[in-house]
């Protein structure tokens, strides 16, 4: 039998793996000294990146997905729905952009997690992000053999299913067909991103330059044929045909049109100047593109009424409708210009985002190999776009534009969540330089031992973080270490919104029957959420960044974390289990392979920074043990700082 002395000590033992295991898995990305250093090529100006943001939401959204949300879920309302998906972007994407502007690394809300929060987010908001990428392009080479097929009248499915038969019968996980055509496209786009990140902005801009052109065409034509009865009279359904409900579940769905403003900030480690390109790129092309999709929207159900509107070619349809038929065949080509750029947009974005976790070490390093002469990921494009290529031939397009809403709200949830933490965290653990006047106010020593910090000279270093000093009694809150009061506040509400959201769409019923003990709840969890919205308030905030930043904090990321969790659940259960599934398999690479080969592990250990190749590249081996010795050298003070 086990003597109290030894199960003590096995209590102890447990106890101390579990405390390593937490700090290995919550420890932050360094950022090293030289920020804009990088073995891709800075090539991309504002103009590029705002096009790349436009070209990338626009095909998709307008073609595709509009259709849909007016036709089964929405019907004329389908205008506010994209206004409402598309406000609730612009607060995601305004902490995109202060972070893209701050961090300029491939990767985006990857790396901004990752420096904030800790590795096993970064994972899992990495993880997420990969998957958001391959369905956006799987989905939208699905919607782009959808068009062709349109337009030949079905002589694609109709062939397929001839010729190779059926997959499957009305379920809801794989196709009826496989899609060749959209596995070829697939296949031809990640060969266009494969040759170069200049060659393939400049394609992309040409397409979308001419895709605006067709989308002035839809919206000017489509009213010209407008009938105001649709909207107004009763017999065509009126206005909110699924009710209010059905508006917000169809913003649910629009969110996916906007999930390309993501991909500026990925490029950002390929912009000349992010700092300045990343905000501005990220907001014009947001304001773009929602203005575009509400008239569109406009336009298309003032010519038809929602329940006639044909889901699959919507706007040829319409236009053959109302009597122009050749109208349609611009609107043709206007949607494969339109779904190209879409493609092209997560192509793009998808090998980087890999990239960006290869070279942490959280995926298999050879995946971060950059090709000497075209610059970009080779292996990372070839494996990645294999595996969409494969998901455009298996898979129904209603199946995966679910599957990759609710991994890009979760995502988006997390960042905006980043803002927050990053904004009360004291400086001794912020990882950011000061600004330049600010540099020359501190001694020499200062300044080159202490990565953090960007300081506020009208309050002392110690400051941040900590509860504003009128308020330095209040009990339970004066005893935590300064940000840690802001990070449990922030993580509370976060559960509290994913209660209320819950409650207010599926137990809507309850509350229109004035069901005490449901209202009671409701008011009791609206009081939760301001107690410790007043908690983070209470602290003092570190605003004296060097780039941009956005106004209110905390106010725009809580709501922007409330409006994300609000989406998500109104996403269908089986979603819900496709994300399960995937994030087991996630898990299980970063525990058996990321938490081992992680380049924070790796120095933390002291076995030296891990060999990077770009292309034939290779540092020689009195370099690296200079850089061995120097990080063995420092690796003292980063235990005393907290970073392990």
């Amino acid at each position: 039998m086990m003597t109290t002395a030894s199960v003590d000590t096995c209590r102890h033992r447990t106890m101390e793996k579990v405390k390593t295991f937490l700090k290995r898995a919550t420890r932050v990305k360094t950022v090293s000294d030289d920020i804009h250093e990088t073995a891709l090529r800075r090539c991309l100006n504002t103009f590029d990146m705002t096009l790349l943001g436009i070209g990338h939401m626009i095909g998709a959204g307008i073609y595709v997905l509009t259709g849909t949300v007016v036709r089964k879920k929405a019907g004329a309302s389908g205008v506010l729905s994209y206004l409402f998906a598309g406000f609730t972007a612009l607060l995601s994407a305004l902490c995109y952009a202060e972070f893209g502007a701050r961090v300029p690394k491939a990767g985006s809300a990857y790396s901004y997690t990752y420096v904030t929060i800790g590795e096993i987010w970064g994972f899992v908001i990495g993880w997420n992000i990969i998957l958001e990428h391959m369905i956006g392009a799987a989905s939208v080479a699905r919607a782009w053999s959808g068009a062709i097929d349109s337009i030949f009248d079905g002589a694609l499915r109709n062939g397929t299913l001839t010729h190779i038969g059926y997959l499957s019968h009305k379920n809801p996980w794989i196709s009826e067909y496989p899609d060749l055509l959209a596995t070829a496209i697939t296949i031809v786009v990640f060969i266009v991103v494969a040759t170069g990140a200049k060659f393939s902005i400049n394609f992309n801009s040409a397409f979308t330059i001419l895709n605006g052109v067709v989308i002035a065409f839809i919206i000017i034509a489509g009213f010209t044929y407008a009938n105001t009865a649709y909207w107004k009279d009763s017999q065509y359904g009126g206005f909110f045909p699924y009710g209010f409900g059905g508006t917000l579940g169809g913003a649910a769905s629009c969110f996916f049109a906007y999930i390309g403003f993501e991909g500026i900030a990925i490029s950002s480690e390929e912009a000349r100047n992010p700092e300045k390109s990343v905000p501005i790129a990220t907001l014009v092309s947001l304001a773009v593109v929602t203005l575009l999709y509400m008239l569109v929207t406009s336009s298309l159900t003032l010519m038809v009424p929602y329940y006639e509107i044909n889901t699959s070619a919507a706007f040829p349809s319409a236009f053959a409708a109302v009597g122009s038929e050749w109208a349609k065949y611009v609107v043709a080509a206007g949607t494969l210009l339109g779904m190209t750029t879409s493609l092209l947009g997560s192509a793009f974005s998808l090998p980087r985002s890999v990239y960006a976790m290869a070279e942490d070490g959280l995926l298999f390093q050879f995946l971060a190999k950059v090709h000497p002469k075209t610059q970009t990921p080779l292996y990372s494009v070839a494996i990645f776009g294999l595996l969409s290529a494969l998901m455009a031939l298996f898979f129904e397009i209603d199946t995966l534009v679910e599957f990759m809403s609710i991994g890009t709200l979760f995502a988006y949830t997390i960042v905006a969540a980043s803002i927050i933490i990053l904004r009360y965290l004291p400086v001794s653990r912020c990882q950011f330089k000061l600004k330049p006047e600010q540099e020359g106010q501190q001694n020499q020593e200062e300044v080159s031992t202490e990565k953090s910090s960007i300081v506020k000279k009208s309050k002392s270093h110690d400051d941040f973080g900590k509860l504003r000093e009128s308020l330095r009694e209040i009990p339970i809150l004066r005893h935590l270490e300064p940000g840690n009061g802001v990070v449990w506040a922030t993580v509370i509400l976060g559960a509290l919104f994913l209660g209320l959201t819950g409650l207010l769409i599926y137990g809507f019923h309850l509350l229109q029957q004035t069901t005490w003990w449901a209202i009671l709840l409701v008011i009791l969890i609206l009081i939760a959420v301001i107690f410790f919205y007043l908690v983070i308030v209470a602290h003092e905030q570190n605003d004296a960044f060097l780039t941009f930043q956005i106004p209110l904090v905390p106010f725009i990321p809580v709501m922007s974390m409330f409006l994300n969790i609000a989406l998500m659940m109104s996403l269908s259960y089986l979603t819900w289990i496709r994300l399960g599934i995937w994030m087991v398999i996630g898990f299980l690479v970063y525990f058996i392979y990321g938490i081992h080969f992680s380049r924070e592990n790796r120095t933390c250990e002291g076995y030296g920074p891990m060999v990077e190749y770009h292309g034939d590249a290779k540092l020689p081996d009195s370099s690296l043990s200079t850089m061995e010795e120097e990080v063995k050298e420092q690796q003292p003070s980063r235990r005393e700082e907290g970073y392990f």
